[in-house]
């Protein structure tokens, strides 16, 4: 699900899936030396409130789910890669239709109050977000999910109602963590689970305190011996403590100063390639948007390039108007590069029976760190093609409840997913619940079901490369950058090759990194 204050969201053969069983991929990969144990470790991220629950139904993006990560593990995670790979799981099999997924789980693993993990656990872990009168944000994801049975003590068969070859990702999801259940419910509230640190303390918005466990059973994870994770939600406080020393990692830099930080010998400036995107969101059953020609006039009459440089200061590259980034397996390299033409923009009005056009683009910053100058650059770049963009500031409190979904073209942020059928289904299907856009495309739609069924790699990329195509030039949606992800972390700390599903290291640093 959305991750940014939005409460609520490949195993072809069994010998593909046996391969990944072989455990190895925990080991950090091309490592300047290898992890060493010890140290305290103080994290300061963005995004903490004192709502914040360790009822994995109610996680949002931030501190939270930086100690739950922690704490617990999933059946699979997503590696430095993007590759879905076993965690808790040994193996996975799908059956030739891809609906039918059986994992088989590790043996002797523990949960920190020494009960072994098993089937009933998982089962239980999952169930936590499917039932009725659930509010998960992981709901929709597993609304796929016909059955979920036990096959002994370990070993979990998930039954979907149609197949999906990218299956293996969804448990990987933040909320889905395992934990230890009784009488088919989880324990979340005694904050134990089977990860590389337990819980000392939890201050919800504040502070969490971890210490490592001793007893971790993934090689070169875990290696801090505490872990202090402090919420600090504006930018500017987080990236002073950074550079005072007192604290040892921040995400989300303030990129007005990433220049200055990376003068400091003391701090490195982490940078990837991510799923990030930037969005403005049209209703496309609604007029004049409900004409693909007035869709296309806007898309041609933003500047991508001066958005990159100004707002994103170069810390991204120009977006293409698809919700999947460079940084997707399955990334539409035939694409050409949409570019601001005004004049292609008043063709497209000419072509909609227009001379001009003037619309009512509603923002704030609460989108997205600049999207009210965005916004300006919008209508600066958009005026000279005969298109009057009115901006119109919200307020930033209730942004998310009272204006996107709610108005017909407003501003809005993405993180991305992992896979493309993560992110189609949930954001650009016919009558998804955050189809921003209002878009519903019958050859899309199509689509989308098949490739999410499809084992040929080949015939799943042509598929996603024309549903890219169909987006790029029929939806109601236009995205003009690709974000970066842009973090801070002390000279003092190692790491190994980074992810880039999500920023600093895919959410995972407390558990892959260690004091240099």
């Amino acid at each position: 699900m959305f991750e940014i204050n939005r409460r609520q969201l490949l195993a072809g053969t069994a010998a593909a899936s046996l391969a990944l069983g072989t455990g190895l991929g925990f080991a950090p990969k091309a490592q300047a030396a290898e992890p060493k144990k010890g140290g305290h470790f103080r994290l300061a991220l963005s995004g903490g409130a004192t709502a914040d629950s360790m009822d994995p139904a109610t996680y949002a993006a931030g501190p939270v789910v930086f100690a739950a990560l922690a704490i617990c593990n999933n059946l699979t995670e997503v590696d430095e890669n993007g590759n879905a790979i076993p965690e808790l799981a040994e193996s996975w099999e799908a059956s030739g239709d891809a609906k039918t997924w059986t994992f088989k789980l590790r043996q002797g693993i523990k949960f920190h109050n020494g009960k072994v993990m098993t089937s009933e656990d998982v089962i239980a872990s999952f169930n936590h977000h499917r039932g009725k009168d659930s509010k998960s944000g992981a709901k929709s994801l597993l609304a796929g999910i016909k059955d979920i049975r036990a096959d002994g003590d370990s070993a979990v068969v998930f039954e979907l109602a149609e197949g999906n070859a990218d299956f293996p990702f969804v448990p990987a999801d933040y909320h889905l963590e395992i934990f230890p259940s009784a009488d088919g419910k989880i324990d979340w509230k005694s904050g134990i689970g089977t990860g590389g640190y337990m819980l000392e303390s939890f201050e919800p918005g504040v502070r969490t305190v971890l210490k490592r466990n001793p007893d971790y059973w993934k090689q070169g994870r875990a290696n801090f011996d505490t872990v202090e994770i402090l919420t600090i939600n504006d930018p500017a406080a987080r990236v002073s403590a950074l550079m005072t020393g007192g604290v040892d990692a921040v995400n989300s830099l303030d990129l007005k100063t990433v220049h200055l930080l990376k003068r400091n010998k003391n701090i490195v400036v982490e940078e990837v390639t991510g799923t990030s995107h930037y969005t403005l969101p049209m209703f496309a059953d609604t007029a004049p948007f409900n004409d693909n020609n007035v869709r296309m006039a806007l898309k041609h009459a933003i500047d991508r390039e001066q958005l990159v440089e100004t707002i994103l200061r170069g810390h991204g590259r120009p977006g293409n108007d698809s919700p999947i980034t460079p940084a997707n397996r399955y990334f539409n390299t035939d694409l050409p590069q949409r570019a601001y033409d005004a004049d292609k923009a008043k063709y497209y009005l000419k072509q909609a029976g227009m001379s001009d056009l003037k619309v009512d683009l509603h923002t704030s910053d609460a989108a997205f760190s600049g999207a009210v100058d965005t916004a300006v650059l919008f209508r600066e770049s958009a005026a000279k093609a005969g298109i009057d963009i009115n901006v119109v500031r919200e307020p930033a409190d209730g942004y998310w409840s009272n204006v996107w979904l709610k108005k017909a073209f407003c501003m809005s942020y993405w993180n991305g997913r992992p896979t493309e059928d993560w992110m189609f289904s949930l954001v650009y299907a016919g009558g998804a619940d955050w189809n921003d856009g209002h878009w519903n495309n019958e050859r899309f739609n199509k689509l989308l079901v098949e490739a999410r069924a499809e084992l040929d790699e080949a015939k799943r990329k042509a598929m996603y490369f024309e549903m890219q195509e169909l987006v790029y030039n029929d939806g109601s949606t236009i995205i003009p950058m690709y974000a970066n992800y842009v973090d801070g972390r002390s000279a003092k700390i190692a790491r190994g090759n980074l992810a880039s599903n999500r920023f600093l290291d895919g959410w995972k640093c407390i558990e892959r990194w260690w004091m240099a």
